[in-house]
């Protein structure tokens, strides 16, 4: 696990650099933690679906994501991460994302998919 200090950008309009699956595992960290807003539409597949499992499991559809993110406030978070590699080809991949922050650890199963050169999440 790494330490990481996220820090926000102006939520703009943006363009971010997702060419590689390494790229859009950052920014995904930076858009899940933080609030980081800047480039959410560019990261996501229009098919993109959340699925939280909890007490009760709930599926949320790209445009609730993307719509909840965008309200968020960006802050300086401290918290470690890591990143383990799951299954991987050319032009796909799923890699398990931890968080550990200060009182809880979350875990995403995050699906990746090269979509023209572009690194973009899909689940």
């Amino acid at each position: 696990m790494a330490l990481v200090k996220v820090e926000v950008a102006s939520p703009k309009k943006a363009v971010v650099n997702l060419s590689t699956a390494d790229l859009a595992i950052v920014h995904y960290v930076a858009v899940m933690t933080a609030g980081q807003s800047a480039g959410v539409e560019q990261l996501f597949t229009s098919d993109f679906k959340q699925k939280v499992q909890a007490s009760e499991d709930k599926t949320n559809s790209r445009s609730e994501v993307v719509s909840f993110l965008k309200k968020q406030k960006g802050e300086q978070l401290n918290f470690k991460t890591g990143t383990t590699i799951v299954r991987e080809s050319g032009d796909y991949m799923i890699a398990k994302v931890t968080m550990q922050f200060e009182n809880f650890t979350k875990t995403d199963l995050v699906t990746l998919f090269n979509d023209s050169d572009n690194w973009k999440v899909s689940q």
